[in-house]
């Protein structure tokens, strides 16, 4: 009992920190969240996206999504992912800064928008050559 009792004591902030930055830093996360963007996507389309089998990218979203970086809606059978919080994509921008990361080079990482699927989102979507016309 005193043993559960010594496991339970709750996080320091540097050790909350420190959890929240292993959970993003693997670059395969990084690539997710990246893909992800300011929207949502679903397994499929980032397997089409990232080019990584659907059990290596489920694994990273489940460690992600238990982070409590990345939310969950489920349509049919597609589970969509997205950010919890937008701003952790400016924090990845001001990391990249620090890092001395082209910018634009990061920028061609967010290519979720880019590449399609069958996904019901994808299979809705309007070419980019039209996106914000209202052209379906």
């Amino acid at each position: 009992m005193i043993a559960n009792m010594i496991d339970q004591t709750p996080p320091t902030p540097l050790s909350t920190l420190s959890a929240f930055l292993q959970a993003v830093s693997p670059e395969p996360r990084l690539e997710i969240l990246l893909a992800i963007g300011r929207s949502e996507a679903c397994v499929c389309h980032l397997e089409a996206v990232l080019g990584y089998r659907q059990a290596y990218i489920s694994q990273h979203l489940m460690t992600l999504r238990d982070a409590g970086i990345l939310e969950t809606r489920r349509e049919g059978k597609y589970v969509f992912y997205f950010l919890k919080r937008a701003d952790i994509l400016d924090l990845l921008q001001q990391a990249g800064i620090l890092a001395g990361v082209d910018q634009e080079a990061l920028a061609r990482n967010t290519t979720a928008g880019q590449i399609h699927c069958e996904c019901p989102t994808c299979a809705g979507m309007i070419p980019s050559t039209d996106a914000g016309t209202g052209n379906q």
